[in-house]
């Protein structure tokens, strides 16, 4: 396990990550009855966020696991279909959470292969309980072969734990709206083929509250972020890296919960 790591939250208003937003709709009802039915289930806020984030978790497959071509990004269309990549799944267990009033907020990583090529941004959480002082991030992308993310609150079981000799990165800033490159993607393909070519290779800070994107199609050569340096890149491959897909066994939904 690795250390907690000390995140750097872009919003200076504590009520930002507890915020209902077009991506993190915490508002809708299905996200709302899902919230109510983990928390009848558990009781206190330790028990609950550790049972929404492994219901995201297990129950909610990558689509890069399952196969699934549909590209969703809105929270309570994650929970609906049952489907998403790391980013929307990570929108779909921060708006559970919210749901509950237990402040949390978007983090990236950026990973490679095993050579260092083909890098791709990685979405995940970060979360802080009541009376915490410190952020904790949780990673609900899925486990498979070689990955084992686990819940956990003094340290880290992500994942992917960065390489850094490969040019792996641990972003600090912590988002409390999906960052326009992130969402641009999403937002922009209209399958999970399109959405690989689409995926941001390098995450640069962002401001969250105004338009994603300035001109273009996501994924076009011309395509600029607002408020971005120029160092933001989009990828161009045609998978993820290998140890970012995969296959892996999905469980059935637990406690009856909707979806």
């Amino acid at each position: 396990m690795l250390r907690a790591m000390q995140l750097i939250p872009q919003s200076p208003d504590a009520r930002a990550y507890l915020a209902a937003d077009e991506v993190i709709d915490h508002d809708h009802p299905l996200v709302r009855e899902t919230a109510d039915a983990l928390w009848t289930a558990t009781g206190d806020a330790y028990s609950y966020v550790k049972v929404a984030f492994e219901f995201v978790r297990d129950t909610i497959p990558h689509s890069a696991d399952s196969g699934d071509l549909r590209v969703s990004w809105r929270a309570s269309d994650v929970l609906r279909t049952r489907n998403g990549i790391c980013f929307a799944k990570s929108h779909a267990l921060v708006a559970l959470l919210r749901a509950r009033g237990i402040p949390a907020g978007l983090c990236y990583q950026r990973l490679t292969e095993d050579d260092g090529s083909n890098p791709v941004v990685h979405g995940l959480i970060a979360l802080r309980l009541p009376g915490a002082a410190d952020w904790a991030r949780q990673d609900p992308r899925g486990n498979k072969p070689g990955v084992d993310a686990r819940f956990a609150l003094d340290a880290e079981r992500l994942a992917f734990p960065v390489r850094p000799e490969l040019g792996e990165v641990d972003y600090p800033e912590l988002y409390a709206a999906a960052h326009p490159a992130a969402l641009g993607a999403l937002q922009g393909s209209a399958d999970r083929p399109e959405l690989w070519r689409n995926l941001p290779t390098e995450m640069g800070s962002a401001r969250t509250n105004g338009p994603a994107v300035n001109g273009g199609a996501a994924g076009s050569p011309d395509l600029v972020v607002r408020d971005q340096p120029a160092s933001l890149t989009w990828a161009a491959v045609g998978a993820v890296p290998p140890r970012c897909a995969g296959t892996h066994q999905v469980s059935s939904g637990p406690l009856g919960l909707p979806g």
